[in-house]
């Protein structure tokens, strides 16, 4: 039986994230070779399946009287990615649907599952199953955001992360392509499809950042965790004196197109420079949880412990970046993360006990601001 080459690449993007790999990456290898159109129907598959993870395995339960931790992985993920298609998709026949996926658990191996994977997903055409969209949401991490922003915004956040993000990018002061329309962020534009011509994709809370520096020419410029550079790259619109750092070399490569000084270093640690700078921006590592539509393994992978093992780096990035700032300068420290612990606690620590003074601070989420959720605060000292 042939498959269908976007149901083969999907079912092999997502055991490749349940490996660990994040899901751009496992989508990127899987879909190289298919052409445009099916490698939009392997992105819907599986970043809808992510996405809706909680809710297919509800069906799951439900239409088969099983606990799907106790199903193979192979079998699992042809059910969820099977029921995500039923469910919410409209664009392919429901029979192809069932025979991709019943055949793709007998390629895996899993000839003996075949009658389970046929009988469930035959019983959900028969009797459709209706499930909260909040069983997408880990009950922790909805939890943290009643508690954090009351029950109608976390709600809202909640159902943001479901939905594909929307496609912005970066123009600067170029003349934008065809079809994009203008955000609240200069030089930042929506481009709902097509040709980008050249620009690069970033979110716009990702480009409310870099404004928050108050950039001026010739300052000099420190950009910690930088990598892959999109932030960088949009303050180099204004010629600073620049350097980037990252931990990882194989990160710091990625800045390598920027033509500026790289550094590959552990800002957890002193930094090792002895001059200061006029401009820092320390987009510190985080949980991501603002960006759970574009990253959907994220919730998945997090556990509450990460936060605070997250918080402890934060708070060291960001003393350290602190000690390297100019008299009347300005750091901007930012996160795409919704946790109060690794924003306004580490921007309170560092007003505590560094001598920090708060400038402004901004808070995008998801729901209520386009693009990701984003927090960020401009600190003088």
């Amino acid at each position: 039986m042939k498959l269908a080459p976007a149901r083969q690449a999907a079912f092999g993007a997502l055991l490749a994230v349940d490996r660990g790999t994040w899901s751009a990456e496992a989508l990127a290898a899987k879909s190289v070779h298919l052409d445009a159109r099916d490698a939009g129907l392997t992105s819907d598959i599986v970043f809808g399946t992510l996405r809706h993870h909680g809710e297919l395995d509800a069906v799951i339960r439900q239409c088969s009287n099983r606990s799907v931790d106790h199903l193979d992985i192979s079998v699992r993920i042809a059910l969820e990615m099977a029921i995500y298609q039923l469910m919410f998709l409209d664009r392919v026949p429901d029979h192809a649907v069932v025979n991709d996926s019943v055949e793709l658990a007998r390629r895996a191996g899993k000839e003996s599952a075949v009658p389970f994977v046929n009988a469930v997903l035959r019983r959900v055409l028969r009797e459709p199953v209706k499930v909260p969209e909040t069983a997408s949401t880990p009950d922790w991490l909805l939890e943290r955001w009643i508690a954090q922003y009351g029950e109608e915004t976390a709600l809202s956040i909640a159902k943001a992360s479901l939905l594909p993000p929307e496609r912005y990018i970066r123009v600067g002061s170029a003349t934008p392509p065809e079809g994009a329309f203008p955000t609240e962020i200069p030089g930042g534009y929506l481009l709902p499809a097509g040709d980008p011509n050249g620009f690069r994709f970033q979110d716009i809370s990702s480009q409310a950042v870099v404004p928050l520096l108050d950039l001026q020419p010739a300052q000099t410029y420190l950009d910690l965790c930088a990598a892959p550079g999109n932030k960088t790259a949009q303050a180099l619109e204004t010629p600073l004196r620049a350097i980037a750092c990252d931990v990882h070399l194989s990160r710091a490569r990625m800045l390598r197109s920027l033509e500026i000084p790289i550094a590959v270093l552990d800002a957890t640690k002193p930094l090792p420079f002895e001059s200061l700078f006029d401009r820092i921006l320390v987009d510190a590592p985080c949980t991501g949880t603002g960006t759970l539509a574009r990253n959907p393994e994220i919730k998945w992978r997090l556990k509450n412990d990460d936060v605070f093992d997250l918080r402890r780096r934060q708070k060291a990035i960001l003393h350290n970046a602190l000690d390297r700032l100019a008299p009347g300068g300005l750091l901007v420290y930012s996160t795409c993360s919704l946790e109060r612990e690794e924003n306004q606690d580490v921007i309170e620590n560092a007003v505590a006990k560094d001598g920090a003074t708060i400038v402004k601070t901004m808070q995008r989420l998801p729901g209520r601001d386009q693009g990701d959720g984003f927090f960020a605060a401009a600190l003088t000292r």
